[in-house]
């Protein structure tokens, strides 16, 4: 089967930067998507219907006309943060064809002398600026796709916020075309100068004195998080984490999240890792929408709800950490047909009842229990002694295949 949908990265330069395929592509479509401002770029001989997206932005017109001859035009690199990779999910790739140009962050290295591999690539088009969070560390370079003229301004203030003022950044316009340019400054010297829709930010981070780096490895400090209480703390974090074994891609169900700390920290491990917090408390619902962001996870998916009501419908995970409402009727029943065959789940428990609930449990289906006892050195008059925090009993446990 031929391909009749055929996706073109344009460049600043137009039609004339352009491959010999990918004209006569252009030349024989019946319709071309894009952009206002790439399906600008098309000189008149160019005779295809052209069509701007739709707001919301959809791919379901494209997908309407599928078997006739259909080009879709994106900036650059069509696969990286682009509408290409959208429609590799819904199309087969006998199908389509995507022919690329320079991607604006290959532009931007070059210009820069920077390694491309040695670079954390990110897009806040149409995406939360909160995502940089996750990775603000001095020495880090980052090439951040703007979503607007108003981006830069926005990352600098971001940077000021979070002790990274002295990073440096440098706005990249136009990159490729007659207008290209660049304007440097560090963050805490930003003046909001005009910029132009279409721009790139590279970021050299560098945190001064109040910064607070924070590891992606499991255990993060407990004051990272803003909670009223009901956090599963930093050394039984990272133990549970450790049995969780966060993968890329794969999805966790975190049940009652207080916090959200754990479907949070799994975020933070792979940046294809995806996370549902189920949490029926407003209170909390706000603090995980909080932590999420202040953590750079901010894709993390609340479900305003209880246990286990609250689960039905919802994607079958890969693990499943049930850190509040255990002993509630049918939570681990629904927990365990839900995960996938080959899935982790992990309950923490604190009281009898739970301890009990999680014995039982492990009689009928297996699993490891482990007990967690820590103790904080704090002060005892004059002198030291260790503080026993309430010990944890953890059910860890691996979903058979044959389930």
């Amino acid at each position: 089967m031929s391909p009749w949908l055929t996706v073109v990265g344009i460049g600043e330069e137009g039609f004339s930067g352009l491959g010999k395929r990918a004209r006569h592509a252009l030349m024989n479509a019946d319709k071309v998507f894009g952009g206002q401002r790439q399906l600008d770029l098309l000189p008149t001989c160019i005779r295809a219907e052209r069509l701007t997206w739709p707001s919301p932005f959809s791919t379901a017109p494209v997908l309407d006309l599928r078997h006739q001859p259909v080009c879709v035009l994106a900036s650059g690199d069509p696969m990286l943060f682009g509408v290409g990779a959208s429609l590799a999910r819904r199309i087969p790739r006998e199908e389509m064809r995507v022919l690329s140009s320079p991607s604006s962050c290959s532009l931007a290295a070059a210009r820069l002398g920077w390694p491309l591999q040695d670079v954390v690539t990110l897009s806040i088009v149409a995406r939360p600026i909160a995502a940089l969070n996750a990775h603000l560390h001095s020495g880090v370079r980052l090439l951040v796709l703007s979503n607007d003229g108003h981006s830069p301004s926005a990352i600098a203030a971001l940077l000021r916020e979070r002790g990274f003022g002295p990073s440096r950044l440098c706005v990249l316009e136009h990159l490729g075309g007659a207008h290209e340019r660049r304007i440097e400054a560090r963050a805490d010297d930003w003046t909001d100068p005009p910029i132009a829709a279409l721009n790139l930010v590279a970021i050299e981070c560098l945190a001064d004195a109040s910064a607070q780096p924070l590891s992606r490895v499991g255990g993060l400090p407990d004051s990272a998080f803003k909670h009223d209480g009901q956090l599963t703390k930093r050394d039984v974090r990272a133990i549970t984490l450790a049995r969780l074994a966060p993968l890329p891609g794969q999805l966790l169900w975190d049940v009652g999240a207080g916090s959200g700390s754990i479907g949070i920290e799994w975020m933070r491990a792979y940046p294809s890792c995806r996370t549902l917090a189920i949490e029926a408390d407003e209170g909390r619902q706000q603090l995980i929408e909080h932590n999420r962001d202040a953590l750079g996870v901010p894709g993390l998916q609340l479900i305003r709800g209880k246990a286990p009501q609250a689960l039905e419908g919802l994607e079958s995970p890969d693990a499943i950490f049930i850190g509040g409402g255990v002993t509630r009727e049918g939570v681990l029943d629904t927990c365990w047909q839900q995960l996938k065959p080959g899935g982790r789940l992990v309950a923490n428990a604190v009281t009898l009842q739970s301890e009990m609930l999680l014995m039982s449990w492990r009689e009928r289906h297996g699993g490891e229990l482990t007990r967690i006892h820590i103790a904080q050195a704090q002060p005892l008059g004059e002198f030291d002694t260790w503080r026993q925090a309430l010990p944890i009993t953890l059910l860890d446990m691996i979903k058979p295949f044959d389930a």
